[in-house]
């Protein structure tokens, strides 16, 4: 299995893994109707800044993910390619696995249509590469074997 590495050196807080994290969960994929026409998804990473150093946070995918433990209805599950996920149909917006979460990457979503429901990296499934490894200049994010 395949995760994103973070290399806080090579970080320049640029925030682009971010704008590319919610332009490929958007409803178009164009980074001008995600931002200006359609309802803007979150963010599914985060950029930390505490100088000198910044870097983007998100889901580890733990091998032990005390998020799926605290799910009482399995809607924080692995799926078919081993990464952490969350079934926005049958989640409830219970929060135990925001709670649970060691790192604090998992986030509520506050569009309309899912208010509530927990949110985070599902490492792009329709894509090779993570659209935020992909998005990132400085190779602060990577894409590397366990």
């Amino acid at each position: 299995m395949r995760v994103v590495r973070i290399k806080e050196d090579n970080c320049v807080y640029c925030h682009l893994c971010e704008v590319a994290c919610i332009v490929e969960h958007s409803q178009s994929k164009d980074i001008i109707k995600a931002f200006k026409k359609e309802e803007k998804p979150i963010a599914r990473c985060t950029v930390e800044f505490n100088y000198p150093v910044s870097l983007s946070v998100m889901c580890r995918h733990c091998e032990d993910a005390p998020c799926i433990e605290a799910c009482q209805n399995g809607s924080m599950h692995r799926d078919e390619r081993g990464y952490v996920v969350v079934n926005p149909d049958t989640c409830v917006g219970c929060w135990m696995c925001i709670m649970a979460c060691p790192y604090g990457v998992i986030k509520r979503d506050n569009r309309r249509e899912v208010w509530g429901l927990s949110t985070k990296c599902d490492a792009c499934p329709e894509r090779e590469i993570p659209a935020c490894v992909e998005a990132c200049p400085n190779e602060a994010l990577t894409f590397e074997e366990l």
